[in-house]
C-alpha cells in the first residue's frame, strides 16, 4: 500500500498520453502559452443539443434590445431609442452577474464584464435623460463645468 506522500509525488509527475516521458506535468503557468482560456462563465447558457439560438440566448437579448434602440433612433425616436439600449447594457450586466453561463455574453472576467457593460449601460441611459430639448435630467455642475472649460478668458 503506498504511503500519502507517494500518492500525492505520483499525481503531481502524471504524464498524459502522447507526452514526452521525460517531461513531468505541473501546476505551474507555461513560459509561453498558445492557448486563451474560455471567460468564467463562458459555458453555454443552454444544453449542447440546442439549437445554437439557443444556447446563446443572453448575447441575442443584448443585441437584439441594441439593434431595436438603434432602429428607433434611426425612426426619429432619439431619447427612447438611446434609452433602449443603455437598458439592454445594464440587462447584459445583470445577466453577467446572476446567470452562471452566459455563452459569448462572457468576454473578459466576471468582474470586468459587469463594470463594462454596467458604466457604458449607465452613462448611455445618464446621457439620454439628459438630451435636449426638455431634458428630464439635469445636473447643475455639468453646465457650470462646460462653461469653465470652453470659456475664453
Amino acid at each position: 500500500m503506498p504511503t500519502e506522500g507517494a500518492r500525492a509525488g505520483a499525481t503531481r509527475g502524471t504524464q498524459s498520453a502522447g507526452e514526452d516521458p521525460g517531461r513531468r506535468t505541473t501546476r505551474r503557468f507555461p513560459r509561453i502559452t498558445r492557448d486563451t482560456a474560455r471567460p468564467e462563465g463562458g459555458g453555454r447558457a443552454a444544453p449542447g443539443d440546442a439549437p445554437a439560438p439557443a444556447r446563446q440566448w443572453p448575447l441575442l437579448v443584448v443585441l437584439g434590445g441594441v439593434a431595436l434602440g438603434l432602429l428607433l433612433t434611426a425612426l426619429g425616436t432619439f431619447r427612447a431609442g438611446t434609452l433602449l439600449i443603455g437598458a439592454a447594457l445594464l440587462a447584459g450586466a445583470v445577466m453577467r452577474w446572476i446567470l452562471p453561463g452566459v455563452g459569448m455574453l462572457a468576454v473578459r472576467s466576471r468582474f470586468t464584464d459587469i463594470a463594462t457593460y454596467g458604466v457604458l449601460g449607465l452613462a448611455i441611459v445618464l446621457l439620454a435623460m439628459m438630451a435636449q430639448p426638455n431634458p428630464w435630467l439635469q445636473i447643475p455642475f455639468l453646465k457650470d463645468l462646460l462653461h469653465v472649460t470652453l470659456s475664453s478668458k
